[in-house]
């Protein structure tokens, strides 16, 4: 029987290893070894490369679809859901800075694996946030924008920084405590950025 304490070790040995490697420079035997086992081992739990990597990106993608539909899907006003999601959102990349680009790099590699992570229970459940602000838009609160749009706004304001950090560490000649900083100044600045561009002002 398969033991649950050597599968998640294998995964985290595996994450390693593909954050290091990619899934194509990976290699099964770098994998055991990473783990402490042997080959045959690591095979009776994963009997190839692509299934583990489709458990490690799961778990990847695990930690942080729900955070993101927990924010979008809550039941505050749109002000304070982007308000919320900006903090909560940089809060969970300082902890596991590696994710965006390792779900990037691999998904733009191999876009068959969006359909593995499409069954999963926590992928965005993107209606109701469109509902929202096509609500606000009738009601006069926001100029009409795509709720598309306004997501990718989101997204893309907050996850950009850890994917380009190296950069901007570099451009800016920044230490890792002054980047830090920088990124606790970003929370305010995002949340003010986003909500004065589509409010409407009175």
């Amino acid at each position: 029987m398969k033991d649950e304490g050597t599968e998640d070790h294998i995964l985290s040995a595996a994450e390693k290893v593909f954050q290091r490697k990619g899934m194509d420079g990976a290699r099964m035997q770098e994998i055991a070894n990473e783990a402490g086992i042997n080959k045959a081992m690591l095979h009776y739990y994963y009997r190839s490369k692509r299934f583990l990597f489709e458990a490690v990106l799961s778990k990847a993608f695990s930690l942080i679809a729900p955070e993101i539909n927990r924010v979008i899907n809550d039941d505050t006003h749109l002000f304070q859901k982007i308000e919320n999601f900006t903090p909560s959102y940089i809060n969970f990349l300082q902890k596991h800075p590696y994710l965006p680009n390792f779900l990037i790099q691999e998904l733009n590699r191999d876009s068959d694996f969006i359909g593995v992570l499409h069954s999963k229970k926590d992928f965005l459940d993107f209606q109701k946030f469109q509902e929202q602000v096509d609500r606000e838009i009738q009601e006069g609160n926001i100029r009409p924008i795509k709720a598309e749009q306004l997501f990718i706004h989101l997204l893309s304001l907050n996850v950009f920084p850890f994917l380009a950090a190296p950069l901007i560490k570099g451009f800016l000649q920044l230490n890792g405590s002054e980047y830090k900083q920088l990124m606790e100044e970003r929370k305010e600045e995002v949340t003010r950025i986003l909500i004065n561009y589509i409010k409407i002002k009175e």
